[in-house]
């Protein structure tokens, strides 16, 4: 698999990054995944780096390519719902691990992704925005309903509230699952926490790392100091993973 991905990770204005993210790359698939323990909540870090294991544990542990994408990320998210809420049985459920989380998988020339919470997945194409996932989150209904404007949505006082999230409480939270997207040469696929989409339009993401001929971790971490630079003191902590298809390989 020709690919080039990278990721980057940022402290931005909090004491602990609580962010994790990750790009795994096989012969036959790859998979990006990213988690965001929620501010608020008790081991917010170990609720994501939790998530981030099981799902990269799963990946690895599971023959390539995948038979089934779908059934495996909605069984991937599940499993690692359930140990985020072991990590908190002992707690009251306000105060329990909680975590975002946006996965990527690719292989044989397509993606399926899938996305609990506010951590977003892009998909650009020369440029442009071609697809983004849609949050978990009361804004982002009234940005649907054209209730509110995108500008209006990035200062909205309710922008940081989620509606369903891995751990707290055991029932299996509602999970978005997006079924097969074809790609072509040179597509960017990106996954984020909301430190890095909340501080940057839609078409600056796509008008920038959507181009080819600059490298990725290069324009990933322009855009997170951009991103954390405009957020100022108060700025969360911003990570990202993206990778771009170079197409199949030439000697085949």
């Amino acid at each position: 698999m020709r690919v080039e991905y990278a990721d980057i990770s940022l402290l931005g204005g909090r004491e602990e990054n609580q962010d994790r993210v990750a790009a795994a790359v096989a012969e036959h698939a790859a998979l990006l995944v990213v988690a965001d323990g929620m501010g608020g909540h008790a081991d917010g870090a170990r609720a994501a780096e939790v998530t981030k294991q099981v799902v990269l544990e799963a990946f690895w542990h599971t023959p390539q390519p995948l038979f089934d994408p779908l059934g495996f990320l909605h069984i991937t998210l599940g499993r690692a719902h359930d140990e985020v809420v072991k990590l908190g049985v002992k707690l009251a459920v306000e105060q329990r691990p909680r975590a975002t989380c946006a996965i990527c998988l690719m292989q044989q020339h397509a993606t399926w992704v899938a996305h609990v919470g506010d951590s977003r997945l892009y998909h650009l194409r020369r440029g442009a925005l071609l697809w983004r996932s849609r949050d978990h989150s009361h804004v982002e209904l009234l940005l649907r309903e054209g209730l509110i404007t995108a500008d209006q949505a990035q200062t909205h006082p309710m922008r940081n509230f989620v509606e369903c999230c891995l751990g707290g409480d055991p029932i299996l939270p509602d999970m978005s699952l997006t079924r097969r997207r074809p790609i072509e040469p040179s597509d960017v696929l990106m996954v984020c926490t909301d430190g890095m989409w909340s501080g940057l339009k839609d078409t600056e993401i796509a008008g920038e790392l959507g181009v080819a001929g600059v490298p990725l971790r290069e324009k990933l971490l322009e855009l997170a100091q951009r991103a954390v630079a405009r957020a100022g003191a108060s700025s969360d902590n911003t990570s990202a993973a993206a990778l771009r298809w170079l197409g199949d390989d030439e000697k085949k």
